[in-house]
């Protein structure tokens, strides 16, 4: 254990969870359930308490190399590493779904997925549900895909992205090192932990050092990027050992032994901001006196049945404004359908979107989570995509 004495953890109802390769991979190759098995029963643990949990795991390229040993001169090259990220899935998976007892799935996620606005609404919809059917959601990035990513080890930002995608309460880095350090710890002995984090100036990223395990891909410098980010999206930090037992069990008792990032606003606002900021497509939604009067309160979602039309051209998951009849702006949201489809829903009940479209998207043309006004002061929330 360090030095740090435990710490209050932020009060939290859904977190996610970043697990490294460093703390999966076997010293002999493979995967090991030696350091999962105690963050498996703090995840069981959680979610018997009714909180939700999703996992954003590597592991993968790490088990399919381990399968390929006597390939092991192959696995050098970017494409050679793909193919063992493809191999490595399924052992991956296998070994959370060996620790837990409810059902796990597999998610497999690119940063492309979340900056197109319609594959991120998928996402997120697709996350909520399995979190809804009590489920374990095991993320990780489509190596086999993904180029840049998998050359950048880049899941600690994955899983920041993760957490603003899920409007998480917490984001949760067990890594191989227990806080962050004044400096590399392994180099100075003059490094003393770090307990809590305001602000991720310069001198705080100057205090990253590389990453120390050849499994892993990722270090400090990609989780003082991902605390960054989330800290935009209202999220804050809790960096921990996963390889400390008791580390993990304090965070069962609301306790943090390790480095705690604060967020730099609350959620809400990071999100309403980056809602009445973004560009939005040139296209608008109208709506019927009730819907504005109702939309102005800010608490409520638009629904088919306050609208009236749709002008120009959007599609879904696109950040579109919303008008009274005389063309008075009232709000900007994310469109859950295209204007095309808006203009077939206008008037109508959500019960009747599924025969309308002869498909849903949800009861909702824009929900309320994804909604804010045009005339309420927002705070700036530091510029993530919420």
């Amino acid at each position: 254990m360090n030095t740090l004495s435990g710490q209050a953890l932020p009060r939290w109802r859904r977190a996610v969870l970043k697990v490294g390769s460093n703390l999966l991979a076997a010293d002999g190759g493979g995967l090991t359930p030696r350091y999962a098995e105690t963050l498996a029963a703090f995840i069981a643990a959680s979610q018997t308490e009714g909180r939700e949990v999703v996992l954003v795991s590597s592991g993968a390229v790490a088990a399919g190399r381990a399968l390929l040993r006597q390939h092991a001169r192959a696995s050098d090259g970017l494409a050679a590493r793909q193919a063992l990220a493809a191999l490595g899935q399924a052992p991956m998976v296998a070994l959370w779904q060996s620790l837990s007892a409810r059902p796990v799935a597999q998610v497999l996620l690119t940063h492309d997925d979340l900056r197109n606005r319609r594959r991120y609404l998928n996402a997120r919809a697709t996350l909520r549900e399995l979190l809804q059917l009590g489920v374990l959601p095991v993320v990780n990035e489509n190596d086999t895909v993904s180029v840049d990513e998998l050359k950048l080890g880049d899941n600690d930002n994955l899983a920041a992205i993760v957490a603003a995608l899920l409007d998480a309460d917490l984001l949760l880095i067990a890594s191989d090192v227990d806080a962050l350090y004044t400096a590399d710890p392994r180099r100075d002995s003059a490094a003393v932990p770090v307990a809590q984090v305001a602000a991720l100036t310069s001198k705080i990223m100057a205090m990253a050092g590389n990453s120390g395990n050849a499994a892993g891909t990722g270090g400090m410098r990609t989780k003082l990027q991902a605390a960054a980010k989330a800290a935009a999206a209202g999220i804050p930090t809790a960096l921990f050992s996963g390889r400390e037992a008791a580390a993990v069990q304090a965070l069962q008792q609301g306790k943090l032994h390790g480095t705690l990032f604060a967020a730099a606003s609350s959620r809400m606002q990071a999100r309403k901001y980056w809602l009445r900021h973004a560009p939005a497509a040139p296209g608008r939604i109208r709506v019927d006196a009730g819907a504005a009067k109702a939309l102005a309160s800010g608490r409520v979602s638009l629904l088919p049945g306050g609208v009236l039309g749709a002008d120009g051209e959007f599609h879904r998951g696109d950040l579109v404004e919303i008008v009274a009849a005389d063309g008075t702006a009232i709000a900007r949201g994310l469109s859950q359908y295209g204007a095309a489809e808006v203009r077939r829903l206008a008037g109508r009940h959500s019960r009747e979107i599924g025969d309308v479209l002869g498909y849903s998207y949800g009861d909702e043309v824009v929900h309320r989570d994804d909604l804010t006004t045009t005339n309420s002061p927002v705070a700036p929330g530091g510029g993530i995509s919420a």
